[in-house]
């Protein structure tokens, strides 16, 4: 399990990233940010700490929710000429899966397929600094990048050690701007992120600890009212989560979720929340109990009003098959307590429908 990078958390963290990234040595930097951080103002605010500090700038936001191996083949041609000398990710999880993507193809060549796997790469990677602006990525605490291939829908989990942030930069005064849905979606991912570590069969006692601490800060804040305050427990609470995937990976309701996403455009977070009940009743861990005494029930109750039967979302009895074969292929699933394949996929489906 790779150390978590360096964290500079509080509210007003985002004034002290230019005088971070001078140290770091940043002098021309590649800024990968969705266009809702262009919309709420944060990437005029980045750039201004940064040029203050003498750092250039060049924002790039040609990517969807769920960046793909085409999309980051655009920002690497974005980047090319540029003479960057590093990166900085700014947004949701898809923000910062970019940011790594980029470099990946940026620095050593060739596609994203190329690096599915972990330590793939033969040349450094450039420096970069993490900063989500929703409550539920943690992508800033892990070496992978998770990258969609355009033909299959599969996401590549894309991983090396020099992947990782060099510091990831916390300020909940950036999750002020989100919508309540984005919060919502975002916080049960979270939430999912420290369940599933919690019991795969990766997890090790340092990731156990980060998963618990994560869910103690989570599940406590996500029913609360928006607030600078419980958004940053939301916050620091999916970065625990984060560092826990690293060293635990996912499970089956990350393996039964990505196809829904890729084939009916069902948000992330809340594809979650439609599988994770089912997922968490079907493996019966009994270490469930450490997070809560009816640890499904509970779950269920939290995704009230965020999802809804599959059914509603267009999903009929006839395609579950396809869909199982999709999630069969996930690598999410490889890791679930329960074996996991095509035949368990679909009964989780037919759960959730």
């Amino acid at each position: 399990m790779n150390p978590p990078p360096p964290l500079l958390y509080g509210p007003g963290a985002l004034t002290q990233v230019g005088r971070l990234a001078r140290d770091l040595g940043f002098r021309r930097t590649l800024i990968v940010a969705d266009h809702g951080m262009e919309d709420a103002g944060h990437i005029g605010a980045l750039i201004a700490t940064l040029s203050e500090a003498g750092v250039e700038c060049s924002p790039w936001s040609n990517f969807s929710a769920n960046p793909d191996s085409a999309m980051i083949e655009h920002g690497r041609q974005f980047a090319a000429h540029l003479d960057i000398d590093s990166i900085i990710g700014l947004g949701g999880g898809s923000s910062l899966d970019a940011a790594k993507g980029i470099n990946f193809v940026l620095t050593n060549g060739g596609t994203m397929k190329d690096y599915w796997g972990y330590g793939k790469t033969t040349q450094p990677l450039l420096p970069m600094i993490g900063i989500p602006a929703t409550t539920g990525t943690g992508s800033e605490a892990q070496s992978y990048a998770l990258i969609s291939d355009p033909e299959t829908h599969v996401k590549m989990a894309c991983g090396d050690p020099m992947a990782s942030f060099r510091y990831a930069v916390l300020d909940p005064l950036f999750t002020l701007s989100q919508p309540p849905a984005v919060r919502a979606a975002a916080g049960y991912d979270a939430l999912s992120h420290a369940v599933e570590t919690y019991v795969t069969t990766k997890r090790t006692q340092s990731s156990q600890l980060f998963s618990r601490q994560a869910w103690r800060l989570l599940h406590s804040s996500f029913a609360a009212p928006a607030s600078l305050d419980s958004n940053a427990d939301l916050q620091l609470g999916a970065w625990f989560a984060g560092c826990a995937i690293e060293g635990s990976m996912l499970g089956a309701a990350h393996a039964c979720a990505n196809p829904l996403t890729a084939r009916y455009g069902i948000t992330h977070g809340i594809a979650i929340a439609i599988m994770l009940p089912h997922v968490v009743r079907w493996n019966a861990c009994p270490e469930y109990a450490d997070l809560h005494p009816n640890l499904s029930s509970y779950l269920a109750e939290l995704a009230v009003g965020l999802a809804l039967p599959l059914r509603e979302y267009g999903v009929t009895m006839e395609v579950l098959p396809r869909l199982a074969a999709d999630a069969a292929l996930q690598w999410t699933g490889r890791h679930n307590p329960r074996p996991f394949d095509a035949a368990a996929a679909q009964e989780l489906y037919q759960c959730a429908f």
